[in-house]
């Protein structure tokens, strides 16, 4: 039977993506909808925007009420959430492991993990150590695929995949592609881009 995908693009550094990291599998179980992990870097992005940081940074009270509503929206799912100390967190290393991680249908299982660690314990994505340590629990070869991940090949897709992000119109994390085409930005668009890609239709819409 055809199953419908969802394509869900995500920097490691977003903490609104582990919101819907954590969620998007039982969602998509129900739905019957195939997802796709497209982790991507969301800095250039940004620069294409004139943004040299973050929006929680650039716009204080902003990030002062979305550190509140990340509490508040953990809270609401049953999910630990603890702020990082620095952020944004270097997702570089990160994204390129999981992109990396997606040839062997690994990028899924790693994304989730290293989201946990990142936004519900406080641990940096940066650090090596932290990156394997969630290798390792997922039965990964830490050290062989932090290498792989830093080949030149890796870079180049990295490169290409965060350029597909912008062309396609992308312009922060978490974003939902249905296949056939429709966007929708944000944790809190999940199940309506998950209805959507099944095939569902709010009543006047075509």
């Amino acid at each position: 039977m055809h199953r419908h995908q969802l394509d869900f693009w995500y920097d490691f550094a977003s903490p609104y993506a582990y919101l819907a990291a954590m969620r998007i599998e039982a969602l998509a179980e129900i739905h019957a909808v195939d997802v796709r992990w497209r982790p991507f870097l969301l800095g250039p992005i940004f620069a294409a925007q004139g943004w040299s940081d973050s929006p929680f940074n650039l716009f204080p009270a902003k990030g002062r009420y979305h550190w509140r509503d990340l509490a508040r929206q953990s809270a609401k799912y049953g999910l630990p959430f603890k702020a990082p100390a620095n952020f944004p967190p270097n997702s570089l290393a990160a994204v390129r492991l999981g992109l990396h991680l997606r040839d062997s249908d690994q990028a899924g299982p790693f994304s989730r993990a290293l989201f946990a660690a990142t936004f519900g314990e406080g641990r940096p994505m940066s650090d090596a150590d932290v990156l394997a340590s969630v290798l390792t629990k997922l039965g990964i070869d830490a050290g062989r695929a932090i290498a792989e991940s830093q080949s030149a090949n890796v870079k180049a897709r990295l490169r290409a995949e965060t350029e597909e992000a912008r062309s396609r119109g992308l312009f922060g994390s978490p974003t939902f592609l249905t296949g056939d085409g429709e966007l929708f930005w944000g944790n809190d668009r999940l199940e309506e881009a998950m209805a959507w890609a099944a095939g569902e239709r709010p009543s006047g819409m075509l």
